[in-house]
Protein backbone atom coordinates (compact mmCIF):
# COMPACT_ATOMS: atom_id res chain seq x y z
CA UNK A 1 0.00 0.00 0.00
CA UNK A 2 1.43 3.38 -1.01
CA UNK A 3 1.56 6.45 1.17
CA UNK A 4 -1.27 8.17 -0.70
CA UNK A 5 -3.48 5.08 -0.42
CA UNK A 6 -2.91 5.05 3.32
CA UNK A 7 -3.67 8.77 3.64
CA UNK A 8 -6.86 8.63 1.60
CA UNK A 9 -7.88 5.44 3.43
CA UNK A 10 -8.17 7.47 6.62
CA UNK A 11 -11.03 9.51 5.16
CA UNK A 12 -14.40 7.77 5.29
CA UNK A 13 -16.48 8.49 2.22
CA UNK A 14 -19.43 6.09 2.61
CA UNK A 15 -21.30 5.47 5.84
CA UNK A 16 -24.05 2.83 5.97
CA UNK A 17 -25.20 -0.17 8.00
CA UNK A 18 -26.89 -3.36 6.90
CA UNK A 19 -27.94 -5.76 9.65
CA UNK A 20 -28.99 -9.39 9.49
CA UNK A 21 -28.71 -10.21 13.20
CA UNK A 22 -32.37 -9.37 14.03
CA UNK A 23 -31.47 -8.50 17.65
CA UNK A 24 -29.13 -5.51 17.29
CA UNK A 25 -30.68 -2.32 18.56
CA UNK A 26 -27.71 0.05 18.23
CA UNK A 27 -24.56 -0.27 16.09
CA UNK A 28 -21.60 2.14 16.11
CA UNK A 29 -20.05 2.65 12.69
CA UNK A 30 -16.28 1.98 12.94
CA UNK A 31 -14.68 5.45 12.73
CA UNK A 32 -12.03 5.06 15.43
CA UNK A 33 -8.96 7.14 14.48
CA UNK A 34 -10.62 7.77 11.12
CA UNK A 35 -12.03 11.04 9.85
CA UNK A 36 -15.22 11.56 7.90
CA UNK A 37 -14.63 13.29 4.62
CA UNK A 38 -16.57 16.48 3.94
CA UNK A 39 -19.37 15.58 1.54
CA UNK A 40 -19.25 11.87 2.43
CA UNK A 41 -22.34 9.83 1.58
CA UNK A 42 -24.53 8.67 4.42
CA UNK A 43 -27.27 6.11 3.76
CA UNK A 44 -29.95 5.67 6.42
CA UNK A 45 -32.36 2.90 5.54
CA UNK A 46 -35.96 2.47 6.54
CA UNK A 47 -36.29 1.32 10.16
CA UNK A 48 -33.04 3.13 11.02
CA UNK A 49 -31.90 6.50 12.28
CA UNK A 50 -28.32 7.76 12.38
CA UNK A 51 -27.06 9.53 15.49
CA UNK A 52 -23.93 11.71 15.40
CA UNK A 53 -22.01 12.04 18.66
CA UNK A 54 -19.48 14.86 18.89
CA UNK A 55 -16.98 14.65 21.76
CA UNK A 56 -19.38 12.58 23.87
CA UNK A 57 -22.44 14.76 23.19
CA UNK A 58 -25.39 13.47 21.15
CA UNK A 59 -25.70 15.93 18.29
CA UNK A 60 -27.66 15.39 15.08
CA UNK A 61 -30.22 12.61 14.50
CA UNK A 62 -30.92 11.87 10.83
CA UNK A 63 -34.01 10.07 9.60
CA UNK A 64 -34.09 7.54 6.70
CA UNK A 65 -32.65 8.92 3.47
CA UNK A 66 -29.39 9.52 1.56
CA UNK A 67 -27.30 12.47 2.76
CA UNK A 68 -24.22 14.28 1.57
CA UNK A 69 -22.64 15.36 4.83
CA UNK A 70 -22.43 19.13 4.83
CA UNK A 71 -23.15 21.88 7.29
CA UNK A 72 -26.81 22.05 6.26
CA UNK A 73 -27.32 18.39 7.18
CA UNK A 74 -25.53 18.62 10.50
CA UNK A 75 -26.80 21.81 12.13
CA UNK A 76 -25.96 20.82 15.70
CA UNK A 77 -22.49 19.54 14.73
CA UNK A 78 -21.96 22.80 12.84
CA UNK A 79 -22.91 24.83 15.89
CA UNK A 80 -20.74 22.76 18.27
CA UNK A 81 -17.70 23.03 15.99
CA UNK A 82 -18.30 26.64 14.89
CA UNK A 83 -18.72 25.73 11.24
CA UNK A 84 -21.15 28.57 10.73
CA UNK A 85 -19.29 29.75 7.62
CA UNK A 86 -18.85 26.27 6.17
CA UNK A 87 -15.97 23.83 6.19
CA UNK A 88 -14.23 21.64 3.66
CA UNK A 89 -11.89 19.51 5.75
CA UNK A 90 -12.50 16.04 7.21
CA UNK A 91 -13.97 15.89 10.71
CA UNK A 92 -14.14 13.36 13.53
CA UNK A 93 -17.43 12.11 14.97
CA UNK A 94 -19.00 8.90 16.17
CA UNK A 95 -21.91 7.64 14.09
CA UNK A 96 -24.44 5.29 15.68
CA UNK A 97 -27.15 3.53 13.73
CA UNK A 98 -30.27 2.94 15.82
CA UNK A 99 -32.78 0.33 14.67
CA UNK A 100 -36.39 1.53 14.88
CA UNK A 101 -38.01 -1.71 13.77
CA UNK A 102 -40.20 -3.78 16.06
CA UNK A 103 -38.41 -6.31 18.24
CA UNK A 104 -40.93 -9.11 18.62
CA UNK A 105 -41.46 -12.33 20.55
CA UNK A 106 -39.62 -11.13 23.66
CA UNK A 107 -40.43 -13.32 26.64
CA UNK A 108 -41.64 -12.27 30.07
CA UNK A 109 -42.86 -14.28 33.04
CA UNK A 110 -43.14 -14.38 36.82
CA UNK A 111 -40.25 -16.13 38.54
CA UNK A 112 -42.26 -16.59 41.73
CA UNK A 113 -46.04 -16.81 42.30
CA UNK A 114 -47.93 -13.55 42.82
CA UNK A 115 -50.20 -13.44 45.87
CA UNK A 116 -53.45 -11.60 45.07
CA UNK A 117 -56.89 -11.22 46.63
CA UNK A 118 -59.66 -12.81 44.62
CA UNK A 119 -63.42 -12.12 44.99
CA UNK A 120 -64.24 -15.84 44.65
CA UNK A 121 -61.24 -17.69 46.12
CA UNK A 122 -60.23 -15.16 48.80
CA UNK A 123 -56.44 -15.29 48.30
CA UNK A 124 -54.64 -17.15 45.52
CA UNK A 125 -51.12 -17.46 44.14
CA UNK A 126 -50.81 -16.87 40.40
CA UNK A 127 -48.12 -17.42 37.81
CA UNK A 128 -48.19 -15.70 34.43
CA UNK A 129 -46.09 -15.54 31.29
CA UNK A 130 -46.30 -14.24 27.74
CA UNK A 131 -44.52 -12.17 25.10
CA UNK A 132 -44.11 -8.48 24.30
CA UNK A 133 -42.95 -6.19 21.48
CA UNK A 134 -40.96 -2.96 21.67
CA UNK A 135 -39.70 -0.26 19.32
CA UNK A 136 -37.24 2.61 19.79
CA UNK A 137 -39.13 5.86 19.28
CA UNK A 138 -36.68 8.38 20.76
CA UNK A 139 -33.16 7.49 19.64
CA UNK A 140 -31.47 10.33 21.53
CA UNK A 141 -33.18 9.47 24.82
CA UNK A 142 -32.45 5.75 24.34
CA UNK A 143 -28.78 6.54 23.72
CA UNK A 144 -28.55 8.73 26.81
CA UNK A 145 -30.55 6.51 29.19
CA UNK A 146 -29.56 3.00 28.13
CA UNK A 147 -26.81 2.59 25.54
CA UNK A 148 -24.08 4.99 26.65
CA UNK A 149 -20.89 4.15 24.78
CA UNK A 150 -21.82 0.56 23.93
CA UNK A 151 -20.82 0.01 20.30
CA UNK A 152 -23.03 -3.03 19.70
CA UNK A 153 -26.15 -3.01 21.85
CA UNK A 154 -28.53 -5.98 21.56
CA UNK A 155 -31.97 -6.83 22.92
CA UNK A 156 -30.50 -9.32 25.40
CA UNK A 157 -28.77 -6.48 27.25
CA UNK A 158 -32.07 -4.81 28.17
CA UNK A 159 -34.43 -7.78 28.13
CA UNK A 160 -34.00 -8.64 31.83
CA UNK A 161 -34.62 -5.05 32.89
CA UNK A 162 -37.76 -4.78 30.78
CA UNK A 163 -39.03 -8.16 32.01
CA UNK A 164 -38.58 -7.08 35.63
CA UNK A 165 -40.41 -3.84 34.85
CA UNK A 166 -43.33 -5.74 33.28
CA UNK A 167 -43.62 -8.23 36.15
CA UNK A 168 -43.48 -5.57 38.88
CA UNK A 169 -46.12 -3.40 37.20
CA UNK A 170 -48.18 -6.46 36.25
CA UNK A 171 -48.38 -7.44 39.93
CA UNK A 172 -49.63 -3.99 40.91
CA UNK A 173 -52.14 -3.79 38.06
CA UNK A 174 -53.44 -7.30 38.78
CA UNK A 175 -54.01 -6.40 42.42
CA UNK A 176 -55.80 -3.15 41.56
CA UNK A 177 -58.00 -4.64 38.83
CA UNK A 178 -60.05 -6.79 41.26
CA UNK A 179 -60.95 -9.07 38.32
CA UNK A 180 -61.79 -12.66 39.38
CA UNK A 181 -59.19 -15.22 38.34
CA UNK A 182 -61.70 -17.19 36.28
CA UNK A 183 -62.61 -14.04 34.34
CA UNK A 184 -58.94 -13.29 33.65
CA UNK A 185 -58.51 -16.68 32.01
CA UNK A 186 -61.37 -15.99 29.58
CA UNK A 187 -60.32 -12.42 28.75
CA UNK A 188 -56.58 -12.58 28.05
CA UNK A 189 -56.87 -10.25 25.05
CA UNK A 190 -58.78 -7.50 26.86
CA UNK A 191 -56.56 -7.74 29.92
CA UNK A 192 -53.45 -7.58 27.69
CA UNK A 193 -54.70 -4.31 26.17
CA UNK A 194 -55.46 -2.97 29.64
CA UNK A 195 -52.00 -3.64 31.08
CA UNK A 196 -50.33 -2.39 27.88
CA UNK A 197 -51.83 1.05 28.49
CA UNK A 198 -50.78 0.95 32.13
CA UNK A 199 -47.17 -0.18 31.54
CA UNK A 200 -46.37 1.72 28.31
CA UNK A 201 -45.54 5.06 30.05
CA UNK A 202 -42.70 3.40 31.99
CA UNK A 203 -41.12 2.20 28.74
CA UNK A 204 -41.36 5.75 27.42
CA UNK A 205 -38.82 6.82 30.06
CA UNK A 206 -36.21 4.81 28.12
CA UNK A 207 -37.20 6.15 24.71
CA UNK A 208 -39.08 2.91 23.96
CA UNK A 209 -42.64 2.21 22.93
CA UNK A 210 -44.33 -0.95 24.20
CA UNK A 211 -46.24 -1.82 21.04
CA UNK A 212 -47.87 -4.97 22.37
CA UNK A 213 -47.91 -7.28 25.36
CA UNK A 214 -49.54 -10.69 25.21
CA UNK A 215 -50.60 -12.95 28.07
CA UNK A 216 -50.25 -16.58 27.10
CA UNK A 217 -51.18 -18.09 30.44
CA UNK A 218 -52.26 -17.22 33.97
CA UNK A 219 -52.16 -20.33 36.10
CA UNK A 220 -53.17 -21.33 39.61
CA UNK A 221 -51.22 -23.72 41.88
CA UNK A 222 -51.69 -27.37 40.88
CA UNK A 223 -53.69 -28.28 44.00
CA UNK A 224 -56.13 -25.42 43.36
CA UNK A 225 -56.49 -26.46 39.71
CA UNK A 226 -57.26 -30.03 40.82
CA UNK A 227 -59.96 -28.74 43.18
CA UNK A 228 -61.47 -26.68 40.34
CA UNK A 229 -61.45 -29.74 38.06
CA UNK A 230 -63.31 -31.76 40.68
CA UNK A 231 -65.82 -28.98 41.20
CA UNK A 232 -66.39 -28.70 37.43
CA UNK A 233 -66.86 -32.46 37.16
CA UNK A 234 -69.53 -32.43 39.87
CA UNK A 235 -71.41 -29.59 38.18
CA UNK A 236 -71.25 -31.24 34.76
CA UNK A 237 -72.50 -34.54 36.18
CA UNK A 238 -75.61 -32.84 37.58
CA UNK A 239 -78.17 -35.24 39.09
CA UNK A 240 -76.19 -38.29 40.18
CA UNK A 241 -79.06 -40.76 39.83
CA UNK A 242 -79.87 -39.58 36.30
CA UNK A 243 -76.19 -39.64 35.39
CA UNK A 244 -75.83 -43.28 36.47
CA UNK A 245 -78.96 -44.23 34.55
CA UNK A 246 -77.54 -42.54 31.47
CA UNK A 247 -74.27 -44.46 31.83
CA UNK A 248 -76.25 -47.70 32.18
CA UNK A 249 -78.20 -46.95 29.01
CA UNK A 250 -74.97 -46.25 27.16
CA UNK A 251 -73.58 -49.58 28.36
CA UNK A 252 -76.68 -51.41 27.08
CA UNK A 253 -76.18 -49.90 23.64
CA UNK A 254 -72.51 -50.78 23.59
CA UNK A 255 -71.36 -53.69 21.45
CA UNK A 256 -69.49 -55.16 24.39
CA UNK A 257 -72.32 -54.99 26.90
CA UNK A 258 -73.61 -58.55 26.45
CA UNK A 259 -71.36 -60.23 29.00
CA UNK A 260 -72.56 -61.26 32.44
CA UNK A 261 -69.88 -59.06 34.04
CA UNK A 262 -71.28 -55.97 32.35
CA UNK A 263 -74.83 -56.85 33.42
CA UNK A 264 -73.71 -57.32 37.03
CA UNK A 265 -71.81 -54.05 36.81
CA UNK A 266 -74.92 -52.25 35.57
CA UNK A 267 -76.99 -53.69 38.40
CA UNK A 268 -74.41 -52.57 40.92
CA UNK A 269 -74.33 -49.08 39.39
CA UNK A 270 -78.11 -48.79 39.60
CA UNK A 271 -78.12 -49.99 43.21
CA UNK A 272 -75.34 -47.58 44.17
CA UNK A 273 -77.07 -44.72 42.39
CA UNK A 274 -80.37 -45.36 44.10
CA UNK A 275 -78.67 -45.74 47.48
CA UNK A 276 -76.75 -42.49 47.06
CA UNK A 277 -79.83 -40.66 45.79
CA UNK A 278 -81.83 -41.87 48.81
CA UNK A 279 -79.01 -40.88 51.13
CA UNK A 280 -78.82 -37.43 49.61
CA UNK A 281 -82.59 -37.07 49.80
CA UNK A 282 -82.58 -38.17 53.44
CA UNK A 283 -79.83 -35.74 54.32
CA UNK A 284 -81.88 -32.91 52.80
CA UNK A 285 -84.92 -33.93 54.88
CA UNK A 286 -82.82 -34.19 58.02
CA UNK A 287 -81.58 -30.66 57.51
CA UNK A 288 -85.14 -29.35 57.50
CA UNK A 289 -86.32 -31.42 60.54
CA UNK A 290 -85.79 -29.88 64.00
CA UNK A 291 -83.59 -31.82 66.44
CA UNK A 292 -85.23 -33.68 69.40
CA UNK A 293 -86.01 -31.74 72.57
CA UNK A 294 -83.30 -31.82 75.24
CA UNK A 295 -83.79 -34.29 78.09
CA UNK A 296 -84.58 -32.22 81.15
CA UNK A 297 -83.80 -35.20 83.36
CA UNK A 298 -80.32 -35.63 81.95
CA UNK A 299 -78.67 -33.61 84.72
CA UNK A 300 -78.03 -35.58 87.91
CA UNK A 301 -77.54 -34.40 91.49
CA UNK A 302 -75.83 -35.86 94.52
CA UNK A 303 -76.98 -34.98 98.09
CA UNK A 304 -75.29 -35.33 101.47
CA UNK A 305 -77.55 -36.82 104.19
CA UNK A 306 -76.16 -37.80 107.62
CA UNK A 307 -72.61 -37.55 106.30
CA UNK A 308 -73.46 -40.01 103.55
CA UNK A 309 -73.47 -39.29 99.81
CA UNK A 310 -76.63 -40.32 98.03
CA UNK A 311 -77.52 -40.22 94.36
CA UNK A 312 -77.37 -39.42 91.63
CA UNK A 313 -80.98 -38.22 91.37
CA UNK A 314 -82.75 -36.49 88.50
CA UNK A 315 -84.42 -33.13 89.01
CA UNK A 316 -87.88 -34.61 89.49
CA UNK A 317 -86.64 -36.71 92.42
CA UNK A 318 -84.86 -33.68 93.87
CA UNK A 319 -88.13 -31.72 93.73
CA UNK A 320 -89.92 -34.55 95.54
CA UNK A 321 -87.26 -34.57 98.29
CA UNK A 322 -87.62 -30.81 98.71
CA UNK A 323 -91.41 -31.09 99.09
CA UNK A 324 -90.95 -33.88 101.62
CA UNK A 325 -88.45 -31.70 103.47
CA UNK A 326 -85.82 -34.39 103.03
CA UNK A 327 -83.65 -31.78 101.27
CA UNK A 328 -83.45 -28.51 103.15
CA UNK A 329 -81.95 -25.22 102.09
CA UNK A 330 -78.72 -25.95 103.91
CA UNK A 331 -78.41 -29.53 102.60
CA UNK A 332 -75.18 -29.97 100.63
CA UNK A 333 -75.65 -30.72 96.94
CA UNK A 334 -73.23 -31.41 94.06
CA UNK A 335 -73.72 -31.71 90.29
CA UNK A 336 -71.51 -31.72 87.24
CA UNK A 337 -69.86 -28.36 86.66
CA UNK A 338 -69.41 -27.48 90.35
CA UNK A 339 -65.99 -27.44 91.92
CA UNK A 340 -67.25 -28.33 95.41
CA UNK A 341 -70.40 -29.15 97.39
CA UNK A 342 -72.77 -26.20 97.86
CA UNK A 343 -75.93 -25.57 99.85
CA UNK A 344 -79.02 -26.65 97.95
CA UNK A 345 -80.61 -23.22 98.12
CA UNK A 346 -77.78 -21.64 96.03
CA UNK A 347 -78.55 -23.67 92.92
CA UNK A 348 -82.13 -24.90 93.53
CA UNK A 349 -83.69 -21.72 94.85
CA UNK A 350 -86.68 -21.75 92.48
CA UNK A 351 -87.76 -25.22 93.69
CA UNK A 352 -87.79 -24.13 97.35
CA UNK A 353 -90.11 -21.25 96.49
CA UNK A 354 -92.72 -23.69 95.21
CA UNK A 355 -92.74 -25.66 98.48
CA UNK A 356 -95.83 -24.92 100.65
CA UNK A 357 -95.26 -23.37 104.08
CA UNK A 358 -95.65 -25.57 107.18
CA UNK A 359 -99.20 -26.18 108.51
CA UNK A 360 -100.39 -23.79 111.21
CA UNK A 361 -100.34 -25.15 114.79
CA UNK A 362 -103.72 -25.93 116.34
Amino acid sequence: MGLFDWVFGQFIEVIEWTDDSHDTMVYRFPTYNNEIKYGAKLTVRESQVAVFVNEGVVADVLEPGIYELETKNLPIMTSLNHWDHGFNSPFKAEVYFVSTKRFTDLKWGTRNPIMVRDPEFSMVRLRAFGTYEIRITDAKQFMNEIVGTDGHFTVDEIDDQLTNLIVSKFTTILGESNIPVLDLASNYEKFSEYISKKIAPYFGEYGLHLTKILIENISLPSNVEEALDKRSSREITGNLDEHLKYQTGEALNSQNSGSMGDIIGMGASIAIGQSMAESLSKSKIDKTTPPPLPDVNSKKYYIALKDEREGPYDIRTIQLFIRENKIKKETLVWTEGLEDWVEAYTILEKYFKTTPPPLPKK
